[in-house]
């Protein structure tokens, strides 16, 4: 069931429910800004902590990387959706290009999943979810009604190429983030739900192939120390125990701006980055760390909310596959550094530092604008005209 079909079957049994739900799209949205707005400010104020107050060396590129990206943002949602359609294939291709780039480029030019251009490192992996919906809603919105070998085997291969280039590097946890971005934009744009089910299925089944195989030895340490943090406290576990230390020590209302312990006294590691939300946890407590995620959440909301409601079959693919890259952002990490998923390197944008992720996040929320602007526009197939 699409989630089209099941807001009319809703609105059946819950009359006017239709039309609550696109009243939340009819008006500006000026509180998806402004919730950007908050968490861009929570990142500077998490940046600043983390380096003990000073504005260096995180928190002046962080607002300065938060500017170029309310920039991007700006620039991404004016361009016509017409023109995202038609070159919809070509941030793919970059994405490989420079994916292939790391397994070639000479170690002084590139750091494990980093190209290094001057003092400015970039991460190809990230944007690589973004433009792989990008190139599987074109695919599906040319073939809509149209189903075959070929609606499978060309959206996996475009799933798989980047995935397994992105595992070589090795992150496992982005390529798994991109296989589940790639899945999810299939489903949305129309894949059988027996294709997904069977796909789960073999999943499953091949976990103890995956463990065996596929997973590097300290891979597999991660997944030990996550069931069992207190077995190494001081190796592989020590990174999830400082971090549910710090997190548990905010009690409800948090030690206060600058006064978390675990972080001013260095105990956490990799504060500014993977683990910016205990800092801000452990700062602001339990109110401030839901009230963040109830920001997270009111982006998705509006996403999925705003899928629901795009005449275009492109646009609804990307409101809702875009949608789930926030999710995944915001479920990831902060599942991983309150101990509820294994330790990976996975940002928080924009509260983490990271100029690709938050880059990333900032195309991403100006592709959403881009949909709700044109959100009423028909699109035609490939070689169709564009009304």
């Amino acid at each position: 069931m699409s989630g089209v079909d099941f807001v009319r079957e809703v609105d059946e049994n819950v009359p006017g429910f239709r039309e609550r739900l696109e009243g939340l799209i009819q008006t500006p949205p000026i509180y998806l800004l402004l919730a950007l707005l908050v968490l861009v400010s929570a990142g500077l104020a998490v940046q600043f902590s983390a380096a003990g107050g000073s504005g260096q060396p995180w928190f002046w590129p962080h607002a300065i990387r938060a500017l170029a990206g309310c920039a991007l943002m700006v620039g991404v949602a004016l361009v016509d959706i017409r023109i995202w359609l038609r070159f919809a294939y070509i941030p793919l291709a970059l994405t490989l290009a420079l994916l292939l780039a790391l397994e070639f480029v000479p170690s002084g030019l590139a750091v494990d999943r980093w190209i290094r251009i001057g003092s400015y490192q970039f991460q190809p992996s990230e944007p690589a979810k973004l433009a792989l919906v990008l190139a599987l809603a074109r695919f599906f919105h040319d073939r809509r009604g149209r189903g075959g070998l070929l609606a499978l085997v060309v959206p996996g291969i475009m799933i798989a190429v980047p995935a397994f280039l992105v595992w070589r590097q090795p992150d496992l946890g982005t390529a798994a983030a991109i296989v589940a971005v790639g899945c999810v934009t299939a489903f949305q744009a129309g894949l059988s739900l027996r294709v997904v089910v069977a796909g789960t299925v073999a999943a499953v089944g091949a976990l103890p192939l995956l463990w065996w195989f596929v997973l590097h030895e300290y891979q597999r340490v991660r997944v030990r120390s996550f069931l069992d943090p207190e077995s190494d406290p001081l190796g592989a576990g020590y990174h999830l125990l400082q971090s549910k230390i710090a997190v548990g020590s905010g009690g409800a209302f948090g030690r206060g701006f600058l006064g978390g312990s675990q972080t001013q006294l260095a105990f956490l590691p990799e504060h500014h980055t993977d683990f910016a939300f205990t800092v801000f946890a452990e700062e602001f407590g339990f109110a401030g760390a839901l009230a963040m995620v109830a920001i997270y959440a009111l982006i998705i909301i509006w996403g999925v909310v705003l899928a629901q409601f795009v005449r275009n079959h492109f646009g609804r693919v990307l409101a809702a596959s875009i949608t789930f890259i926030v999710f995944l952002y915001a479920f990831i990490n902060i599942s991983m550094t309150t101990g509820t998923l294994p330790v990976v390197g996975y940002p928080l944008p924009p509260i983490s530092y990271g100029g690709t992720a938050m880059l990333t996040l900032f195309a991403c929320m100006g592709l959403l604008l881009n949909v709700y602007v044109h959100r009423d526009s028909v699109l035609g197939r490939r070689n169709q005209t564009v009304v």
